[in-house]
């Protein structure tokens, strides 16, 4: 029996692998930082025989209300990920399964590649309406990538949307591929209304070295890049510095930040109610905006979410405020369950990297509904 997480976006510490009957693991901290939570690995070992993994000492973790009615995901060929009897009690994560193949993948959630990535960029730019632009280079040397769609002119909105500042919420990615995707479609209906009255600035990934790395939530210096905005760095936070100067350098008109909650079993948003700038107009573009988005698609809902901030007390080192302020733009951030969508479970799938996929394409419909008002 091995167990190994020496590849793209692997984690994991094996403390006690003798007996496909007594596993244990432990989960390795974002570099530079106490942060842990995303593990992936695999497992070889004899197939149709029960295996019972443990994933010890989480009461630590990033967010240990996580692990609660969360249940793991695997797949046999990094394609399709399904859920795997799981259960959870005193920081320790329980895995029990029993593997049809020899080898086994283990994740957090469904992984999304660094080479997935590339490829989604460079996909991107053989359309027409995409072009692709380095900004920078991460602490790690791997590019900043943004994507530019559509012909820019001063008429047009300037919609940003940015995913995946914390690496190990990799449903970000998939959201943005579908994303994408539609946008890029020359014969979808919306994409063709949008881009003519608005052009798309894409980061498909704000933090490519702790995707590589295996991080939870931070980049190779062990900094959340989502608490960087009002002062970023090129020694802390160069993938914000870059991002935030282009955006500048660009305008914005609307800014959408994708990401995912370890613990609401929910998809919903969260605002910019707190910043100093907040007014009616702001107002009333969120709540169209989330109107759109309810009666495009269930999967979306507006009861479960985070408290909203009182008046003048938004945090504005997190991106969807300081942007908010900063160009007194709607900006939202977008999340994404790890469980499930308790309003729609899915007892084998779960919330999904397809759901993710899904939710991105309606999202970029729900945009039309308020493109005309963003100014």
């Amino acid at each position: 029996m091995r167990i190994t997480s020496n590849f793209d976006s692997g984690n994991i510490k094996v403390v006690k692998a003798e007996s496909p009957a007594d596993i244990q693991l432990e989960i390795n901290k974002d570099n530079e930082s106490d942060f842990f939570q995303w593990f992936h690995f695999r497992l070889e070992s004899t197939p149709f025989l029960e295996h019972k993994i443990h994933i010890n000492q989480l009461l630590n973790s990033a967010y240990p209300e996580g692990w609660d009615e969360y249940h793991a995901v695997a797949s046999y060929d990094r394609q399709t990920w399904f859920r795997v009897p799981t259960r959870y009690e005193n920081g320790t994560l329980t895995i029990d399964f029993e593997p049809e193949c020899a080898h086994t993948y283990f994740a957090y959630f469904a992984p999304y590649s660094y080479e997935r990535h590339l490829d989604l960029v460079y996909w991107a730019q053989a359309h027409d309406t995409c072009v692709v632009e380095t900004l920078g280079q991460t602490l790690d040397g791997r590019d900043m990538s943004l994507l530019t769609i559509g012909e820019p002119s001063d008429e047009k909105k300037k919609i940003w949307i940015t995913a995946r500042q914390h690496p190990g919420e990799t449903m970000a990615e998939w959201f943005v591929e579908g994303l994408l995707h539609k946008l890029l479609d020359d014969e979808d209906p919306h994409a063709a209304a949008l881009l003519s009255k608005a052009v798309f600035y894409v980061v498909p990934n704000m933090n490519p070295d702790g995707s590589v790395r295996g991080h939870l939530r931070t980049n190779a210096k062990g900094v959340n890049l989502n608490r960087e905005w009002q002062t970023p760095t090129l020694e802390n936070s160069p993938e914000v510095y870059y991002v935030l100067n282009k955006m500048h350098e660009t305008g914005l008109d609307m800014y959408l930040d994708i990401h995912g909650d370890e613990a609401l079993p929910y998809n919903f948003v969260a605002g910019s109610e707190g910043i100093p700038s907040y007014d009616e107009r702001l107002q009333r573009l969120e709540e169209s905006f989330k109107a759109a988005l309810l009666t495009i698609t269930p999967e979306f809902q507006d009861e479960f979410g985070y408290d909203k901030d009182a008046p003048g007390e938004a945090n504005l080192t997190v991106a969807s405020c300081a942007v908010g302020e900063a160009f007194k733009a709607l900006a939202y951030t977008v999340e994404m369950p790890f469980k499930d969508n308790a309003n729609l479970p899915d007892p084998y799938f779960g919330w999904s990297d397809r759901r993710s996929y899904q939710f991105g394409q309606d999202t970029l419909a729900a945009i039309l509904n308020v493109v005309d008002d963003l100014r």
